[in-house]
This record gives C-alpha cells, structure tokens and sequence, in this order.
C-alpha cells in the first residue's frame, strides 16, 4: 500500500516506520519543515524512543519512508491516510480543533475516492462522525462512507516503547459505517503485528468495536479509569497518613486476589494523556461525578505534598527548596501537565523559595519551560516529583544541607538517607 501518516511526532513517527518496516512505501506529512528534513535524512528528530533511530534509518535507506509539508500532495498518493495530529485542550479539557482542523482541510483538498482516512488522535465522543466526515467531504466533494472509508482507531502506546505496545495491545478500530470499520480491521491486519496473548478474551490482534463512537469511548474509558483509579489510591494515602498506616503494604495486601488492581499513589499526574482525557470525558458527560471527584483529588497532590513537607519541616517562609524533577514521568523529556508546576506554585504559596532540577533538562531548558533551575544554591529541604531511574541512588550526602525530604513517588532508597527525616506519601 501507499500510506500517508499525518504529523510525525512522538506517536507519529514511530507509526510511519511501522508502517515502512511491513513492506508500505509511507509518506510522513508535517508543517514542521526541520522535521522532515532530518526524516527524510534518516536522523530521528527527538531522543529516547527505543529502535526508532535504527529503524528509521533502515525504512528511509530502503526508500519505504519519506516526508514533506506538503500534506493534500501526500494524501493524494496514498490508499490510506493515518492522522496523529495533536489535539489542544485546556485545562478543563475543553478543545482547540484549530491544529485538527488544518490538517484535516489539507488531507480532505488530496483525498480521492477509495482511500481510508483513520483518526488516531484521542477525541471527544461523536467527533469522527460530526465533525470530521463533514469537513472531509466539504472539502472533497466525496460521500463519506460511499467514495471513501472514515474511522477511529486510538493510538494506545506510550513514548518511549511505541513499538512494544503496538505487538502488546489490541488495535481497536470502528468506522463510521460497516463497511468503513471493515477497511479500516484489514488496513490495520496489514501493517501491524501483534504478540501472543493468553490473557485477553479472544485473540490479540485488531479488534472491531463497531462504530467510531464506541472506539472513541474506549480510549477515553481506558485513561479514566487510571485516573479515577490513582485517584482513590490518592485517597487512601491520605487516610493512612493520618493514621499512621503504610498504604503500599495494604495495596499490596489488596492487590494479591484477582478483583483489586489498586494503583499506585503520588505525587501528580501528568503528561498529554491521563490528567486531560477525563476531562474530555466530562465535556461529553458533565454528570459523571465519581470522574469529576477523582480528578479535583488528583489535582490537588502536588499541594498536599508541600503540606507534607511543612509538617515535618516547619515554616517554609524563605526556605530554599529543591524539587526534584521537572518531568511529568521518570525517563521521559516532557513537562505536559506535570506536576512540577504545581508543586512549585503551591511553595511559592507558602513563602518557600523553589528551585528545579532534572537531569533530562539544562537550566536554560527549565528556564524556557518557567521553572527556576538550581544553579548550586544551598537548599535545605527537597521534594521528588518524578521517578527519574537516577534519583534511586541519590543520597544524602548529594545534597548535605537538606533537613528534610519528601519522596512524592517512593524512589529514593532510605538506606542512603540517614539523617534526614524521609517522608513519603500514605508512609
């Protein structure tokens, strides 16, 4: 087949070389004229995702793989098109279309009859069918459903292991009719591949969800059950700091039979996809309370991390305070939603005077991010916001004046902490 993946980014790069490496020559479409120049030389234009730079350059040396900016041209080649552009919200996961929409006109000015066009990009319920197929067949003059396939497949993998997760996890896919939904199962049987799986209730591979609809509401149900999940593990950290009980032996305990898969508690949730999704979710279903609760919950930890940090410290007026971390997870180079920002605001509040520091980010990185970074001054208490693999061997002796620290996601090694008063969230 000839492919058009629509925005190679993080998710979207990574696709197209899936997509190359099964045999289909891919023509990866971006605005961004510097990431298609270094596609289009083999060089992968962001660190850290794991096989991609080899794999790239094997797909582009092999002449599967290429890009432009030119997205209608790229469209107008191509059997299928595959979009991952990225979808704006706000805070309140109300979104901004304006990036989706771009590209959506762009792909509908180079759409002929017989293409697929599959959505990958997480969406409100109802967008694929109300909002797309109108604006594709404005633009194309062709019958959505009739002179070309439309459906929604959500992509289900995290930076860093996109690969992995691709073999890992069924391929969900639903059109906006059947025969839409039935294009869209065989594209996907042709350019994916999937690992044995004992564990699922039929066969890993892709899967038919039916309509765009349901396809669209499982990916928004997958990624609020994590955070309502987190956030009553959230809650049950905060009654057993009051009494006295260490939480992660009793979700341990809780987790040894097959109906409790208790989550672990923290400090923040962050990045693109578990702090925004439930609020998309609640812009299509305003009643659903119990998502509503757990997300104001998880919301206000990095707050109540400071309060913890006061507790056991006292007065924070003036005191300087490291956090540990700008990432809204260890490993990965992303501040999306993170909970460092709130972190630092909720210091600010109490009069403590914050720094930053990540050992993925420079200080003129944290700088452009709006975080302070610890240019060497003494701090005498410190919180840890992400669970960078490096901060399991931080001692005390790396930063000898703290008093006091609070490990926000139980990383540190309280072996190498003795004389400092250790403090972790439900401890």
């Amino acid at each position: 087949m000839n492919i058009c993946v629509v925005a190679l980014g993080k998710i979207g790069l990574p696709l197209a070389v899936q997509f190359a490496a099964k045999g289909h020559r891919v023509i990866g479409a971006d605005v961004n004229e510097k990431v298609v120049e270094l596609v289009n030389a083999g060089t992968e234009p962001f660190p850290g995702e794991f096989d991609l730079d080899r794999l790239l350059k094997e797909t582009v040396g092999a002449g599967l793989l290429t890009a432009t900016t030119d997205t209608a041209a790229a469209v107008a080649e191509s059997d299928a098109v595959v979009v991952v552009v990225p979808l704006f919200v706000d805070a309140e996961g109300v979104p901004d279309f304006g990036w989706m929409d771009a590209a959506t006109k762009a792909i509908a000015a180079g759409l002929k009859p017989g293409t697929l066009v599959s959505y990958e990009t997480t969406l409100p319920v109802g967008t694929t069918r109300d909002r797309w197929a109108p604006m594709l067949a404005e633009g194309s003059g062709l019958t959505p459903g009739e002179d070309f396939h439309l459906v929604f497949s959500p992509e289900r993998v995290l930076t860093g292991r996109v690969f992995a997760d691709l073999r890992r996890y069924p391929k969900l896919v639903g059109g906006i009719d059947e025969a839409s939904t039935a294009r869209g199962v065989a594209f996907y049987e042709q350019v994916l591949d999937f690992d044995v799986r004992e564990d699922l209730p039929r066969p890993n591979g892709v899967w038919d969800l039916g309509t765009s609809e349901a396809s669209e509401m499982a990916k928004l149900a997958e990624t609020t059950y994590r955070d309502v999940n987190i956030g009553l593990a959230n809650q049950f950290a905060r009654f057993a700091d009051k009494t006295g009980i260490d939480v992660k032996k009793v979700i341990e305990a809780c987790n040894s039979q097959p109906y409790s898969h208790i989550h672990q508690p923290g400090i923040a949730v962050g990045g693109h996809c578990i702090p925004i999704y439930p609020r998309m979710y609640l812009w299509n279903d305003p009643e659903a309370t119990v998502v509503r609760s757990a997300r104001e919950a998880n919301a206000a930890m990095p707050s109540y991390a400071v309060d913890l940090l006061a507790a056991a410290y006292g007065d924070l007026t003036g005191v300087n305070v490291l956090v540990l971390g700008a990432a809204y997870r260890g490993g990965v180079k992303e501040t999306a939603f993170s909970g460092v920002y709130g972190t630092v605001e909720a210091l600010k509040e109490r009069g403590a005077v914050p720094f930053v520091s990540d050992p993925m980010y420079t200080a003129d990185e944290l700088t452009a991010h709006g975080l302070p970074p610890h240019a060497g001054e003494t701090v005498t208490a410190a919180i840890l916001q992400a669970d960078h693999a490096e901060y399991r061997e931080l001692a005390a002796a790396d930063l000898p004046d703290v008093r006091v620290l609070v490990d926000g996601r139980r990383t540190t090694d309280p072996a190498r902490w003795e004389g400092v008063r250790r403090v972790v969230i439900g401890g």
